[in-house]
């Protein structure tokens, strides 16, 4: 019984965290989804981190517009966030997720950077 109950009661405060970043750094989200998961954060991440090879499919005529519909969902998965994390080593922060920030910021969402907090805890930040 007292399990249940500490179950659901980590699951009504589990904050849902949205990570968004240029998908070159496949192994930064990887250590950051680990980090906040195993601090009790549901975490959603991007679907993939290169475009599938779809037999007969020409990505630069992109006839279907599945780049968009695939940027579509990814805002989707930021509505679903209580906030947003932005893994950008470096301080890097692409066009992209340029849009990404602006988009969570309209909808009043927390937005947190890696690189900041990296600063803020070792020094190792963005370089100028």
């Amino acid at each position: 019984m007292e399990e249940q109950q500490a179950t659901q009661s980590a699951e009504v405060e589990a904050k849902v965290i949205t990570l968004c970043g240029s998908t070159r750094f496949e192994g930064e989200f990887a250590e950051v989804n680990q980090r906040l998961t195993l601090a009790g954060c549901v975490v959603i991440s991007l679907g993939m981190f290169s475009l599938p090879d779809l037999p007969g499919y020409d990505w630069t005529a992109d006839s279907s517009n599945l780049k968009a519909r695939l940027g579509a969902v990814h805002f989707r998965k930021i509505r679903m966030a209580d906030e947003v994390y932005i893994v950008d080593p470096g301080g890097y922060v692409g066009e992209s997720t340029r849009r990404e920030i602006a988009y969570a910021e309209s909808l009043g969402k927390p937005v947190r950077y890696l690189s900041r907090e990296r600063l803020a805890r070792t020094g190792d930040g963005p370089q100028e």
